[in-house]
């Protein structure tokens, strides 16, 4: 599949190129924006005892809320996600929809969010205008700076303490769909007769586990390609045609290289929720591998990884060898994750392409816009789908979701379903999508503006929206779910920084698998 061509002698291009240096002061400021897009934190988290939080996908479904009272758009026209059944309900807390009718007064919810900058801008944006639209509910949003702050916090809290509201990211589902605290919003779906039509069918699969959705997508977000259009064509390489498959990714950075555009054509990190361990699982499901057994852990809870067969060495293989041949460059584990996108800018040791979230997508154009790189425009900066092992562009999802969380009563309960319900709405996910380079979660979005003319205007920001609803289909072309997700993904960004570091890829990966098992196994044990 992957084939190693013959490398080039190196050439550098002079440093005169790159002689203007990066204020210190723009470099934060960019780090800040972008890091905020990229963050998607992940630690061990124990829920009530036992759970340990995991990878967390959104639910499918849509409604459009109205003062305050959840409507659906088509009363008794469901569409449930193909992958779920309304059985699996049984014996779960219920949704109980239309309690705000009764309430007495204005019902107050909290919502503990992990949103920040020009995310948390829209999402207050988006808040505002729900109180102000109506008098039944009002939204309390609560920054909890990241992902692995809300999860440790919510673990550690208990009953009154908890939100009413709390968004879960990809990696937490599996633990949160078994730690009783959550009310599934497949329940809800089902209770308030929610049409789920014009959801993205994989942002509903994407978030259900054993046939329940648990969860409402709503920041959904996959890896893209970010490359330097200036750099492709002092490579005489077409700047509005970006490598599709590995093969491609390769080709072009030899071009890159060996014309003195980049010293690197492509930059990468060995953090868990990018290069180390997120792009294995992007890449296993454009082969059409599953990444785990039991159908990647959502037909039943998983028990093995499948990263280390053929498929997985040969991935890991062609990242050793790019790195190898000095096409590819690796800063470590970019904690912050913006790391990668400043390499493309060294003045010293430049790269040309980058993968990294679709989310970072408006952060990269502020960062340029700030005059973080002179010389560079907020136009330089070009998008192209995720390069993978196949020349069908495609990719999981990534993100996180909208829980409710279970006894706060009937009232909160229907007023946080109201609130999902509104962001959701296709004017809602067009305005949060044209503002954050998120994926609308809905296929009537595009449609409306303001979204339809950032796409028309800046197609940048259609590239991952395109990429979510095209390519393979199948049970691979969902995520991975599995218990212990974040101690998995740490393993494997351990072996493929070893293996970035010339480590012998077969055994390495093994050893990865052989840890994953056994993380697996005891979280099974416990749950």
């Amino acid at each position: 599949m992957l084939r190693r061509s013959a490398p080039s002698p190196r050439r550098r291009r002079p440093n005169s190129r790159r002689a203007a240096l990066v204020r210190a002061t723009a470099v934060a400021a960019a780090a800040a924006s972008i890091a905020a897009a990229c963050s998607s934190g992940e630690s061990a988290l124990e829920i009530d005892g036992g759970a340990t939080a995991t990878t967390a996908a959104p639910p499918d479904d849509t409604t459009a809320s109205t003062g305050g009272t959840t409507e659906a758009t088509s009363p008794g026209d469901t569409a449930p996600a193909s992958t779920t059944t309304q059985a699996p309900l049984a014996g779960l807390a219920d949704c109980p929809t239309g309690a705000l009718a009764g309430a007495q007064g204005v019902v107050e919810i909290t919502f503990w969010h992990a949103l920040n900058d020009v995310l948390e801008d829209a999402l207050i944006e988006l808040t505002d205008a729900y109180n102000a639209g109506q008098d039944a509910v009002r939204v309390t949003l609560q920054n909890q700076i990241g992902y692995d702050e809300a999860l440790d916090k919510y673990i550690q809290s208990s009953g009154d303490s908890r939100p009413d509201m709390i968004q879960i990211p990809e990696f937490a589902l599996q633990s949160f769909a078994q730690s009783d605290t959550l009310i599934p919003a497949g329940a809800c779906i089902e209770s308030s007769g929610f049409d789920t039509s014009t959801l993205l069918e994989r942002a509903l699969d994407t978030y259900a586990f054993e046939g329940v959705v648990w969860s409402m997508p709503f920041n959904v977000s996959n890896p893209v390609l970010y490359y330097l259009r200036p750099k492709f064509e002092a490579a005489g390489l077409d700047p509005d045609v970006s490598p599709i498959t590995l093969e491609e990714l390769r080709t072009t950075s030899q071009q890159l290289v060996d014309s003195g555009a980049a010293t690197y054509g492509w930059v990468l990190d060995s953090g868990p929720n990018s290069g180390g361990a997120w792009f294995l699982e992007q890449w296993s499901a454009r082969a059409g591998e599953l990444y785990a057994d039991n159908e990647n852990g959502r037909s039943a809870p998983a028990t093995e990884v499948l990263f280390d067969g053929p498929t997985g060495v040969e991935l890991l293989t062609f990242v050793q060898e790019m790195i190898d041949d000095e096409l590819a460059v690796s800063i470590g584990d970019n904690s912050g994750g913006q790391d990668t996108y400043l390499k493309l800018i060294d003045p010293q040791a430049d790269g040309a392409m980058t993968i990294g979230t679709s989310a970072a997508l408006g952060g990269v154009i502020a960062a340029l816009g700030s005059g973080l790189a002179p010389g560079l425009t907020t136009d330089d900066v070009a998008v192209g789908p995720m390069p993978g092992p196949s020349p069908d562009p495609s990719a999981n999802l990534g993100g996180a979701s909208l829980a409710i969380v279970d006894g706060k009563g009937d009232e909160k309960t229907a007023a946080a379903w109201d609130y999902i319900t509104y962001l959701v709405t296709a004017e809602a996910q067009s305005q949060w999508a044209s503002q954050t380079g998120y994926v609308p979660v809905r296929t009537d979005a595009p449609d409306l503006e303001p979204l339809r003319s950032t796409y028309a205007d800046d197609p940048r920001f259609r590239v991952a929206y395109d990429q979510m609803v095209g390519g393979i289909d199948g049970q691979a072309s969902l995520a991975p779910v599995l218990g212990p997700q974040r101690e998995v993904r740490v393993a494997t960004a351990n072996a493929t920084a070893a293996i970035i570091a010339g480590a012998d890829v077969e055994s390495t990966l093994a050893d990865a698998a052989a840890q994953a098992n056994a993380l697996i196994a005891s979280y099974n044990q416990r749950n």
